[in-house]
């Protein structure tokens, strides 16, 4: 990165800065594996491909792979051994939204609009009538991929409140009639704008996965400007926080520091690029075979590894706390969370817990603890997936929000920069 060693460690509101340029530039998953694996070259990284053959992991080295909107980095410390352990910050890069249909131009009553389909959970409410880019990535015939992202074209439109009285109050959303956007008048050719975006022509294209993504920049709001409100908070502000402590903070000696940014977590993770598949497993056991480990030593080095699984967790909202716990309420603005649940949602226990607050203590950053309110479900993260798949102690935590999955969600500026802090005392050793 082209900061100088610690500036954005230790430098709360330039961290803002640059991490609300990383939201911009990350409008989908395939642009936020992109802009962190710019940012890795930048900082010295080597891209490696996965079809490649790895040169042995060498001490102080740090270098990264992709696989499709997921990437797996890594940095060497010192004195590298056959059963050196990795501490992996684990993190997604996906956010709930809406994705574009196969054939989705279409015309109804003299617009033209795009038919879209429902990704992951998102509050639904929120899209609507917001300036909407369409962005991803399209694949020729040669099997080229192209990023491609539009300038604002779209926009899912609110019912006029004289057409429905009711819609002041209680808001009842059918996905399939009420959520396609319009583009325009008549008819139009969204493929004609993503090949212009890619340099490319419209016939080259043969595949696609691309989404809407609001175009509204990320801001600090509040009477002190302690706020931030931006889309996709969960989950880039662990995505980035990852991204800075690992080119900016240390390694432990004889262990090696790993981001690990998965895709698909907001549908399950059960994906190829997902947490539930091998991406993870594969690269650490590339990195082992580089160092010379057998079997036992892998195990050895396994049983004293560690991941870290920040996604973003609940503030207590002022308008509805009886939806938290009547006793545990994590505040924004009072540090990141250390996340707990009895039937394992979260994979954190008593030891996870001392680790976090050894992390937290080193990064002079404070913390606090979230459980959810028994009468209401709680949600789940890629820690229990890599605790199972991997057998790694995994502890979960994360920044607190309000109106998760919301197209717009709402943090503290300093809870985000502590959870960078906290990453890099974690990586470090803590």
């Amino acid at each position: 990165m082209s900061a100088s060693h610690d500036s954005l460690l230790t430098d709360r509101d330039e961290y803002i800065e640059r991490f609300t340029e990383f939201v911009a530039a990350s409008p989908t998953s395939y642009h936020a594996a992109a802009a962190v694996a710019s940012a890795l070259e930048t900082a010295g990284f080597t891209e490696v491909s996965e079809s490649d053959a790895w040169q042995p992991l060498s001490s102080g080295e740090g270098a990264f792979t992709r696989r499709d909107g997921a990437i797996i980095a890594w940095r060497a410390g010192s004195d590298l051994t056959a059963s050196s352990p990795v501490r992996v910050l684990g993190s997604h890069t996906d956010s709930p939204g809406l994705m574009l249909k196969p054939h989705p131009d279409f015309s109804a009553r003299g617009w033209a609009q795009l038919g879209v389909e429902v990704y992951g959970g998102p509050l639904l409410s929120t899209w609507f009538d917001r300036d909407l880019a369409v962005a991803g990535r399209v694949v020729t015939a040669d099997g080229a991929e192209h990023l491609v992202q539009t300038e604002a074209i779209a926009r899912v439109p609110m019912l006029a409140i004289h057409l429905d009285r009711d819609s002041g109050g209680a808001l009842t959303v059918d996905r399939q009639r009420h959520m396609q956007p319009v583009i325009g008048m008549g008819s139009a050719s969204i493929g004609e704008l993503l090949a212009a975006s890619a340099g490319i022509r419209v016939e080259d294209i043969v595949g696609a996965d691309v989404r809407l993504a609001d175009t509204q920049r990320p801001a600090r709001i509040g009477v002190s400007r302690e706020l931030f409100a931006s889309p996709r908070l969960d989950n880039l502000s662990s995505v980035f926080a990852s991204l800075v402590a690992l080119t900016e903070g240390s390694v432990a000696d004889g262990e090696i520091a790993m981001l690990a940014a998965f895709d698909h977590e907001e549908l399950g993770s059960e994906t190829r690029s997902g947490a539930s598949g091998p991406l993870l497993e594969d690269v650490i056991v590339r990195l082992r075979a580089g160092l010379g480990a057998n079997a036992e030593e892998s195990a050895r080095a396994m049983s004293a590894s560690w991941c870290l699984s920040v996604d973003a967790g609940h503030s207590v909202h002022p308008n509805y706390a009886e939806k938290h716990d009547p006793n545990v309420q994590p505040l924004a603005g009072h540090g990141a969370m250390l996340k707990v649940n009895a039937n394992q949602r979260y994979a954190t226990d008593a030891h996870g817990a001392a680790m976090w607050q050894r992390a937290c203590d080193q990064a002079g950053v404070q913390t606090q603890v979230f459980v959810s309110n028994n009468g209401v479900p709680c949600g789940s993260t890629i820690g229990p997936l890599t605790a199972t798949r991997l057998g790694m102690r995994t502890v979960d935590a994360g920044v607190p929000l309000l109106s998760m999955h919301s197209a717009r969600e709402l943090a503290h500026v300093d809870d985000l920069h502590g959870l960078a802090r906290i990453t890099a005392s974690f990586f470090a050793g803590a």
